[in-house]
């Protein structure tokens, strides 16, 4: 299963990302939207699941979005959250994959047999940060992330 992962879009859904989702099977945001557009599109590409981020928190269309999300990935049991911060109190024992925005820094990480994986942010620049999503192989025993640069 080919999984696209982006985060703090922040109202800017680059052509680049687009193409790089193409054919994904299931498209995660981690927060920080923007405007509701995106998530149109992105839903148009594959099945969406998605969280605000604290840039959403006052927009009126995004209120009935969540602040996290526990679900099913091929097996593996998925945490998604905009803010690392708030992974502790949300974390328990079956939580193989977890993923997180907020800090526009891609991290790619295995902590013992979980999978830390934030991919950036893919909308504006943010000081010299990289411009990231993530695509996800998932199968039902291996998780494979890989970054995916947008711009150079």
């Amino acid at each position: 299963m080919k999984v696209g992962v982006i985060s703090d879009t922040h109202g800017l859904l680059r052509p680049e990302a687009l193409d790089a989702l193409s054919g994904c099977e299931r498209i995660i945001h981690a927060g920080d939207i923007g405007k509701p557009e995106i998530l149109q599109q992105l839903a148009a590409i594959a099945p969406l699941q998605v969280v605000r981020g604290n840039n959403d928190l006052n927009l009126a269309w995004a209120g009935s979005l969540a602040d996290h999300l526990r679900f099913t990935l091929n097996g593996w049991q998925v945490l998604l959250v905009h803010d690392i911060a708030d992974v502790p109190a949300l974390l328990d024992d079956g939580i193989r994959l977890v993923i997180t925005g907020h800090s526009h820094k891609p991290l790619i990480e295995w902590r013992g047999g979980r999978l830390y994986l934030n991919p950036g942010s893919a909308g504006p620049r943010r000081f010299k940060l990289p411009v990231t999503l993530a695509l996800l192989e998932v199968l039902p025993e291996l998780l494979e992330p890989q970054l995916v640069s947008l711009v150079e």
